[in-house]
């Protein structure tokens, strides 16, 4: 029986570049960081969760996960926040690029897609409470 979700993989160019964005910009943390038979096998997560974003070294395949449909379809990573709007703010003085000016409002909350130096796309949200 499956249990969790362990990693999740997002493509990029240059890993160490993809750190800094993915540490100081949307200030996750580095987990795991070590050469191995394929190459360098480098994670970082949101502090607190078990779920670990691998960031894999494939010119080939950077930024292209729904490139076709990037006006509708989520990026390959949603994050979720307790207060997008103060996160935003945060994340835009560390030079985070958004495709909005602001978070928006929808009927599941408030979202905001930013992009890492790769073009990946990552969808912030923030829950509606009830």
């Amino acid at each position: 029986m499956l249990t969790d979700i362990m990693y999740v993989t997002v493509y990029v160019t240059d890993q160490d570049r993809a750190l800094e964005f993915y540490a100081e910009g949307l200030g996750l943390e580095k987990r795991i960081d070590f050469s191995g038979p394929d190459g360098r096998f480098l994670t970082v997560g949101v502090p607190g969760s078990p779920v670990q974003i691998l960031l894999w070294s494939h010119a080939a395949a950077a930024g292209k996960p729904g490139d076709g449909d990037r006006g509708t379809a989520p990026g390959p990573l949603i994050l979720e926040s307790d207060d997008l709007r103060e996160d935003f703010e945060i994340m835009r003085r560390r030079g985070v690029v958004f495709e909005e000016s602001a978070p928006e409002e929808y009927p599941f909350g408030i979202r905001v897609e930013a992009v890492d130096p790769d073009g990946n796309r990552i969808s912030l949200r923030q829950q509606r409470k009830p």
